[in-house]
């Protein structure tokens, strides 16, 4: 490997320094909870007794204790495409664990909801904060004091955070994030995008409209685009903690069973009881987080992640933070295009090289740790090759040169030099905005404001003509504590139409866009948020605004100190959203995690 990149290395002794005081108390928290868990056959017999009194084919081997006991942490449902696959593994983990010798329990289930189902309905607003129900959950699972190591079984959006969020907690565990893989490619995104802004214009029925999302999302599996869902599978493999090479291998194929049975093996040989102890909080460390936001920038990921890597990272002890992912950015540059960056998804982007392309590129240009410890049988590098079947026999091989330069390019030659992800700051706040999406020559709009609350009025004043001119759109009352930070994709469709008809447009919100975000300038994520004063919240209909993604700025020219701001505009509840109301008054801001846990010191 090449020496490491000077701002790679100055970013990481910067965390590394700042993370010093949490990062040694979360150590010293692991090592306390390893050595209070000791061996499992010292807890009580009664308590023994009712963990294995459902476990018929295993009581035997669990009364032995000999061989490794491993925790299966599921979010199945079948209403979410991804996770519809995983209603049959436990049952395949538990044959592959005996056939070492060790046992695998379902340990709990997590939720799992869908942004793709919940876009635009009010039942997004529980979306964020499923992310802290799901490591809730996760730590319910994992606090009975029964297993040697544990696999987690997410993909989506908000569950991968979260589930590597409770496992965290038990970090002197072992764990093996196990995917089902993505879906087989559906229609052409372009066809897709194209019938979304007929029917945003009126010009395509509702009948159309699903008939074309049908074809799009079609069967089991991750959604193709590369969104918050594949956006993790990347991290999870620049963190090491997927068997090499598993992320976009499609379910029910023999290569993806091979890979979840190394995945059962694998972790019982990495927990105390095997030969090879790799813990959990081990195993994601500063240069784990490093390298997962480096992945996001050279691959163009979610902007979700700008929320979830600072809260994954906090829950190891680590703190990491929008100025670091805004210089990483400045030195990683972008060598994939996925959809929506790209024309291609992620079944094509993988037949292309993938990962292991990413990885072994990134490596050999000093662009990531290859010193990290991971789940894997070697160290990093063996990330930077894909698997394949030689007969029955899982093995890995070399990649090779990108087999389309259209998706892939070496670092050498990229589709653009920096990664894409830009922090603004000024007098509105600090956001971020994606720049890999947005053609160059609409990084920079200033224009009047037009202010609104909610999606619904956007798409109200858009259908009425209100915004047929070059026009900022201002989403406020979207943060994490007015309303769960939803967010706001349904509003692509519209702004992209009046981008289309040769308007300077720009959005700028407190809420959320995602992985899905497109080639609409975005100054999101604002913080501080409209609630509670934030200078969002003092600005008023034709305000001029400038976004600007080449002097990083979100300033505006009135003078906000003067005026009051709006007041809070929530009306009832509803869709359990009241339920939440206690995660919404603690959660902190959207660049620390935008966490009620985190918040409150419990993570």
């Amino acid at each position: 490997m090449s020496n490491l990149n000077d701002t790679l290395h100055k970013v990481t002794q910067r965390v590394i320094e700042r993370s010093k005081p949490t990062r040694s108390a979360y150590l010293d928290l692991i090592r306390r909870e390893g050595d209070n868990m000791g061996e499992r056959n010292a807890v009580s017999c009664s308590n023994l007794a009712h963990a294995y009194a459902g476990a018929l084919e295993d009581q035997a081997a669990l009364v032995a204790g000999k061989g490794a006991n491993i925790g299966i942490v599921t979010s199945y449902n079948d209403m979410l495409s991804a996770h519809q696959p995983y209603g049959r593994y436990p049952d395949r983990l538990k044959i592959y664990a005996r056939e070492i010798g060790a046992t695998a329990q379902v340990a709990g289930g997590t939720p799992a909801m869908c942004d793709g189902v919940t876009q635009g309905e009010t039942g997004m607003e529980l979306s964020l904060f499923s992310r802290d129900v799901i490591a809730l959950s996760a730590a319910v699972a994992l606090s009975h004091a029964m297993y040697d190591g544990a696999l987690m079984l997410g993909i989506c959006d908000k569950i991968v955070p979260g589930l590597l969020m409770g496992a965290l907690r038990f970090g002197h565990l072992p764990a093996i994030f196990v995917p089902s893989g993505p879906m087989p490619t559906g229609i052409p995104n372009k066809e897709k995008q194209r019938v979304r802004q007929l029917y945003a214009e009126g010009k395509a029925t509702r009948a159309e409209l699903l008939a074309s999302e049908m074809a799009s999302y079609h069967s089991p599996g991750t959604c193709t685009f590369f969104g918050t869902a594949n956006s993790n599978q990347m991290m999870m493999e620049m963190m090491g903690l997927h068997i090499p090479g598993s992320a976009f291998i499609q379910p029910g194929t023999q290569l993806r069973q091979a890979l979840d049975r190394e995945a059962v093996h694998r972790v019982a040989q990495i927990g105390r009881k095997g030969e090879d102890y790799r813990p959990l909080g081990l195993v994601v460390d500063e240069k784990a987080v490093i390298n997962a936001a480096v992945g996001l920038l050279a691959t163009g990921g979610s902007t979700n992640h700008a929320i979830h890597l600072p809260a994954m990272a906090r829950a190891a002890g680590v703190i990491f933070d929008w100025d670091d992912l805004s210089e990483l950015s400045s030195a990683v540059p972008l060598i994939a295009q996925v959809y929506p960056n790209g024309s291609g998804d992620v079944n094509q982007f993988h037949a292309a090289g993938g990962m292991g392309y990413v990885i072994g590129e990134l490596l050999e240009s000093g662009l990531a740790h290859g010193d990290i410890l991971t789940v894997g049988r070697g160290n990093f590098s063996d990330y930077a090759r894909e698997p394949g079947l030689e007969g029955e026999e899982l093995v890995w091989r070399e990649v090779g040169p990108s087999m389309d330069d259209t998706m892939l390019r070496p670092v050498a030659n990229p589709f653009k030099p920096d990664g894409g992800m830009r922090l603004l700051t000024g007098n509105l706040g600090r956001a971020c905005f994606k720049t890999s999406a947005v053609d160059q020559s609409r990084w920079t709009i200033e224009a009047p404001c037009r202010v609104f609350e909610d999606q619904a009025s956007v798409n109200a004043a858009f259908k009425a003509g209100e915004l047929d001119r070059d026009v900022v759109v201002v989403v406020r009352f979207q943060g994490p504590r007015a309303n769960g930070m939803p967010e706001l994709h349904k509003l692509t469709p519209a702004l992209g139409v009046l981008q289309d008809r040769g308007f300077k447009v720009a959005l700028v919100t407190d809420g959320r866009m995602s992985g899905a975000s497109g080639k609409v300038p975005a100054a999101i994520h604002c913080t501080p948020e409209a609630l509670g004063g934030g200078p969002l919240a003092r600005l008023r209909d034709g305000d001029v605004v400038k976004v600007c993604a080449v002097t990083c700025e979100l300033n505006t020219t009135a003078d906000l100190a003067s005026r009051e701001p709006a007041p809070d505009p929530r009306g009832e509840l509803g869709t359990g959203r009241e339920l939440f109301g206690m995660m919404r008054r603690f959660a902190d801001g959207a660049e620390q995690g935008a966490s009620a846990m985190l918040a409150t010191g419990g993570m």
